[in-house]
């Protein structure tokens, strides 16, 4: 197995610059690495000390920034580097202000990995729920740098728990401690003999919480809402569309918001389309047309959080397809949360579908349904939404736990 990672990686590493020319993303990812290295050597300083953070996308940096926050403002001595592997992450947050450097991570070659290391030197990592590189992860091992896991999740169809999967056991032995989410992951890791781990929850609780306090009012999103009923339409895919488009196009006095996950011209121009009803968009709408529009398409990024404090119901996209984005945010503000089927990877849409305050729709006959009971029934719309502003309150504090268990103070840490 070792053989073939450091054989793949290396064919990666080759391979990779041709798939620029066949995709705009490859283009980004395959570029933006060309810049890490000249970064990192024209912005580190070798007076300071680093810490340094790892995440895939920005779902994992929204969870991972409670972290970075209170680091931050604790211990200012040190200076944060931010990694991301995903130009989707990258090219959303790359003018972040929490971290002193941002870059992409150098794909998990052996000489790249030790010309990285040599760079930075960190003092200590953080790995946000996943993304486990072997090499990374060796080297941090071998230069005795305290190493940590946050939020992670672990599942019994991933390589670490199979009779063959040795070599990814291995690196798992570089973390000093695993920050888990739930029970199950502290059970998946002690059944291969990793017994430093400890159930802290999921710091995206901490960061959402957070949304409702520092929210900023969008005048726009008021005036067009106008006092109807309005759902928000939050990263949707086609798949999503080909569901809830039915229902739209013969609603009756009802307001949509929709924020898809592509908001590339072509993709825009598409759902546009296929909406019969009066549509504005985010980019080029004017201010008198704002009250008499039915649909109000966001083809910007960075406000569909706010947004989502404006909805009386909110669909989720994502799990029409393969991956269901973020429900915790409609979720904080109180708001009923309509999910498509694809959801068993996320422990907290588990937990809200058992709750019953997030509804799962398979087709446009159970999402109409699932809207006219919500539209109709005050009541039980209310009810749903004060259930998932609980549960997000129930699980905050996940920051406070795994910053009381480390202590940041050079070179020394509190017993785990």
């Amino acid at each position: 197995m070792k053989f073939l990672y450091q054989l793949g990686i290396n064919l990666a590493a080759l391979l990779l610059p041709v798939s620029r020319f066949f995709s705009p993303k490859m283009k980004l990812f395959v570029d933006g690495r060309k810049q890490s290295f000249a970064i990192l050597e024209n912005q580190i300083d070798k007076n300071q000390e680093y810490i340094w953070f790892h995440v895939a996308s920005l779902g994992e940096y929204e969870q991972g920034l409670p972290v970075m926050e209170e680091i931050k403002a604790k211990y200012p001595e040190y200076k944060l580097l931010l990694t991301f592997f995903s130009p989707s992450g990258f090219e959303i947050r790359k003018n972040n202000k929490i971290a002193d450097i941002t870059i992409y991570l150098p794909l998990d070659t052996k000489q790249n990995v030790k010309r990285f290391s040599d760079l930075v030197q960190p003092k200590m990592v953080f790995f946000i729920k996943y993304e486990f590189w072997p090499n990374y992860l060796r080297e941090l091992k071998n230069r005795n740098i305290p190493t940590y896991l946050i939020s992670g999740i672990f599942r019994k169809n991933q390589l670490f728990f199979k009779w063959y999967g040795g070599f990814y056991r291995n690196a798992l032995k570089s973390f000093n401690h695993f920050f888990v989410q739930n029970d199950t992951s502290a059970q998946l890791l002690k059944s291969i003999n990793f017994t430093n781990s400890s159930v802290n929850g999921d710091t995206r609780f901490d960061r959402v919480a957070q949304i409702v306090e520092r929210v900023e009012p969008l005048d726009f999103i008021a005036e067009f809402k106008n006092n109807t009923t309005t759902i928000v339409i939050g990263s949707s895919w086609i798949d999503d569309e080909n569901v809830y488009l039915p229902y739209l196009n013969n609603s009756e006095n009802i307001k949509f918001i929709i924020a898809p996950h592509n908001i590339k011209e072509e993709e825009i121009t598409r759902l546009i389309s296929k909406i019969d009803k009066k549509t504005i968009r985010y980019n080029n709408y004017k201010t008198e047309d704002l009250k008499d529009a039915d649909v109000f398409i966001i083809d910007t990024i960075g406000i569909l959080t706010q947004i989502y404090a404006y909805a009386d119901i909110a669909y989720v996209g994502g799990a029409f397809k393969t991956g269901l984005h973020n429900i915790l945010e409609p979720a904080t503000y109180g708001t009923p949360v309509v999910i498509g089927p694809k959801y068993s990877k996320f422990q907290e849409a588990k937990d809200l579908v058992a709750l019953g305050s997030c509804i799962v729709v398979n087709n446009t006959e159970e999402l109409s349904a699932t809207f006219n009971r919500l539209i109709a029934d005050a009541d039980y719309r209310n009810e749903l939404g004060t259930k998932n502003r609980e549960f997000v309150l129930k699980n905050k504090n996940a920051t406070k736990v795994i910053m009381d268990l480390l202590e940041i103070k050079k070179y020394h840490f509190k017993s785990i």
